[in-house]
């Protein structure tokens, strides 16, 4: 959804998932609730049951009218996936993938930023403020390929990339359009030095469109490679990283740490400019060894909400919601122990909430634009 929200209302289906996904979504979902309430918007909670245990119980992550369902809201809201009693590319494929699939959430977005409050084990971290935008329907992920003579010495496997000059445009198009908008450059993120097709399909096309559409937007090529040490060495010069699937997950993960950790990175999917519902989720995983601890970090599943808000018209509230996180992991409440504090999952999420209460108070804010 562009522009300013219309509607007084926001449909909202929430999956709890798997391992540590209902318990950071019960802690984050009153802050996200109070943040549009705060701006005349009431949220409209559907809780679906899909994930590992409806697969074991019932043979379905979630049932044959799913796209449907998920159709007639606003937004997804997505704890984790992942089940301890499933293999993880079942998890994955039986919920993620065909959601973001049937959908065609062609853009999956993944901002990391430096957070005051929060330590980072990255040199130099405290100035980053990037986004990875990943192309989110094709390349390693698209499930071509196969297995033979399984068992045998002469077993072969192969996993097929594929690559098309519709998806790449369109990705690659949004990303300069962010990256103007946020006053930053473009840096295409490959491997065309090696994938002579693929991934040289990738730099042609980009620079093309950069040329012809964004000469205003600056432009640079780097392999994924050199890219893995950047983030480490020189993060803050980072700005808008347009990727692959494969790389921009990877990558996005790789720079996790810059936050603080995955618990502090949220993601959104989105299919601009349609009537498809994105679904936004915390990058984290299930973690099932730390799942019923009521340890799990919170912050990726709010920040993930704020997501949500802006992709659905609601920017102030967004920018609220990202206000009072950075407010509460300055706290000892609002710390979890993977960002070194003693917080439990639903005294951090209290704490953005008390947070959040108190910057309604104060004169308005100047809002930056941020995802």
């Amino acid at each position: 959804m562009n522009g300013a929200r219309k509607s007084n209302t926001l449909k909202l289906a929430v999956i709890g998932g798997d391992g540590i996904g209902p318990e950071v979504v019960r802690a984050a979902l009153p802050a996200i609730i109070d943040a549009a309430a705060a701006y005349g918007v009431e949220v409209l909670v559907t809780e679906l049951d899909w994930g590992g245990d409806r697969l074991l119980a019932k043979g379905a992550a979630m049932p044959d009218d799913a796209i449907g369902i998920v159709r007639a809201h606003d937004a997804v809201l997505l704890g984790a996936v992942g089940h301890p009693g499933l293999s993880a590319d079942v998890s994955v494929w039986s919920l993620v993938l065909p959601l973001r699939k049937a959908l065609d959430l062609y853009v999956n977005l993944r901002p990391v930023r430096a957070w005051n409050g929060v330590e980072s084990v990255v040199r130099n971290a405290e100035l980053t403020d990037l986004v990875v935008v990943r192309e989110n329907t094709e390349g390693e992920y698209t499930g071509v390929g196969g297995r033979v003579h399984t068992g045998s010495v002469h077993e072969v496997a192969t996993d097929v990339a594929v690559h098309s000059r519709r998806a790449i445009t369109r990705v690659a198009r949004y990303a300069f359009d962010l990256a103007r908008a946020r006053g930053q450059g473009v840096t295409l993120v490959t491997k065309s030095n090696v994938s002579r097709h693929g991934y040289a399909l990738w730099d042609e096309v980009v620079e093309e469109l950069g040329v012809a559409e964004y000469g205003d937007v600056p432009l640079e090529k780097t392999f994924v490679d050199a890219m893995a040490a950047r983030l480490i060495q020189r993060p803050a010069s980072l700005g808008v990283l347009l990727c692959s699937n494969l790389f921009g997950d990877i990558l996005s993960d790789g720079a996790a740490p810059i936050a603080g950790g995955l618990g502090m990175v949220p993601s959104a999917n989105l299919a601009p400019d349609t009537d498809s519902p994105g679904v936004f989720e915390p990058v984290h995983g299930s973690a099932p060894d730390i799942a019923g601890k009521g340890i799990a970090n919170p912050m990726a599943c709010v920040l993930s909400g704020a997501m949500l808000l802006r992709a659905n018209g609601l920017d102030a509230a967004a920018s609220l919601l990202e206000e009072a996180v950075g407010v509460a992991v300055q706290t000892d409440e609002g710390r979890t122990p993977d960002i070194g504090g003693r917080s439990t999952t639903a005294s951090a999420g209290e704490t953005v909430r008390a947070a959040l209460a108190s910057a309604q108070s104060r004169a308005p804010r100047t809002e930056r634009l941020r995802l």
